[in-house]
């Protein structure tokens, strides 16, 4: 009797609640929701008490603010990353922080069960595909649809990606790179490679501590990516000031950083995104490689951002090389797409009862 009662009443605030479209990221969470577009962005963080996973006061807890926490808590607080290479690391924390972003979107209201589509990396497995899906469905989701994110990103791109032809996309985020080749909305040949934006951040970090003996942490090294890195050569070379802990003196130092040397620290992770783009290649059937010489490959993502990196790709790879517009919104425009026609594309995405 009770079971009867609450499908009636969960289907009546389903139809009240907004449905979402969420691009799930190890460095940034994006929500979409049909009508409106991207609504929310913010950093995959959570604030939470050290050897509990208690969020902190919600408005604090979660996205922007506790990314600034990063580094900068008192020994009781930890400020945490609960996705891991793209998969989830932490499903109890997940779980808090898709329910606090559903719930902004729906204002604050706790009678909400909208349905979810989450854009999932091309290499997870079937065991880590089921804990996005319970995270969600826990959270407050009454059906979670799962999407892989190439081709979320190929859509959010513009790609052609239902026609017979070849569309090449390398998605770079914050924990994985997804590399595809898609065709007639199915993914031909791939590779996920857990080397992308932290793998960037690290490689700075690692830099530093070798050549200066300075330890930095992770938001300054992301600063340092991002105001003078580079994956080719620079028009006009630029040098910025680094501030960090000196490992031998135990002392808060300063050094000035050259471009250079940032391209020299970013030139590992580069060289593993280009080589997972020749791997993809070569697997790639004739006909579709052939599509590719005109088609060319297009960068999503925020590692996509990185400058020169598609001339890099260029040299490297012989094909043309395009940044799409607005790649850090790509896989979210794309999860936003097939909200508009869910009922149509129900067919391509996985939900929990197919794993």
């Amino acid at each position: 009797m009770n079971g009867r009662m609450f499908r009636p009443l969960e289907w009546l605030i389903g139809r009240f609640s907004t449905d979402m479209g969420i691009d799930l990221g190890t460095a940034n969470t994006l929500v979409c929701v049909q009508g409106e577009g991207i609504i929310l962005s913010e950093p995959s963080v959570v604030a939470v008490k050290k050897g509990t996973n208690e969020v902190l006061l919600d408005g604090n807890a979660v996205g922007l603010q506790a990314k600034e926490m990063l580094g900068r808590v008192p020994g009781n607080i930890v400020a945490i990353r609960p996705l891991k290479n793209g998969v989830i690391a932490d499903f109890e924390v997940t779980e808090k922080m898709l329910r606090y972003f559903i719930r902004k979107v729906h204002n604050r209201s706790y009678l909400v069960r909208p349905r979810v589509i989450i854009a999932i990396p091309s290499g997870i497995t079937a065991v880590e595909k089921r804990a996005v899906i319970n995270s969600a469905e826990r959270a407050g989701a009454r059906q979670v649809y799962l999407v892989l994110e190439p081709i979320a990103a190929g859509i959010g791109a513009g790609l052609p990606i239902a026609e017979p032809t070849a569309s090449m996309v390398v998605d770079i985020g914050g924990g994985t790179t997804e590399v595809a080749v898609i065709s007639l909305f199915g993914i031909v040949t791939s590779e996920s490679l857990r080397v992308a934006g932290d793998a960037m951040d690290e490689a700075i970090i690692n830099y530093m501590r070798k050549n200066y003996n300075l330890l930095i942490g992770e938001l300054t090294a992301e600063h340092v990516k991002m105001s003078i890195g580079s994956a080719y050569p620079l028009r006009e070379e630029k040098e910025m000031e680094v501030a960090g802990r000196d490992l031998a003196a135990g002392l808060p130092r300063k050094v000035i950083v050259r471009s250079e040397e940032a391209r020299e620290a970013l030139s590992e992770p580069v060289r593993k995104i280009i080589e997972a783009i020749r791997n993809c290649l070569e697997q790639t059937p004739p006909e579709l490689s052939a599509d590719l010489v005109h088609t060319g490959i297009t960068l999503c993502g925020g590692g996509a951002l990185l400058r020169g990196l598609a001339r890099a790709i260029e040299e490297e790879i012989q094909l043309p090389v395009r940044v799409s517009d607005e790649p850090l919104t790509c896989v979210a425009r794309g999860t936003g797409a097939f909200l508009n026609e869910l009922e149509l594309y129900s067919k391509v995405l996985e939900t929990g009862e197919e794993l």
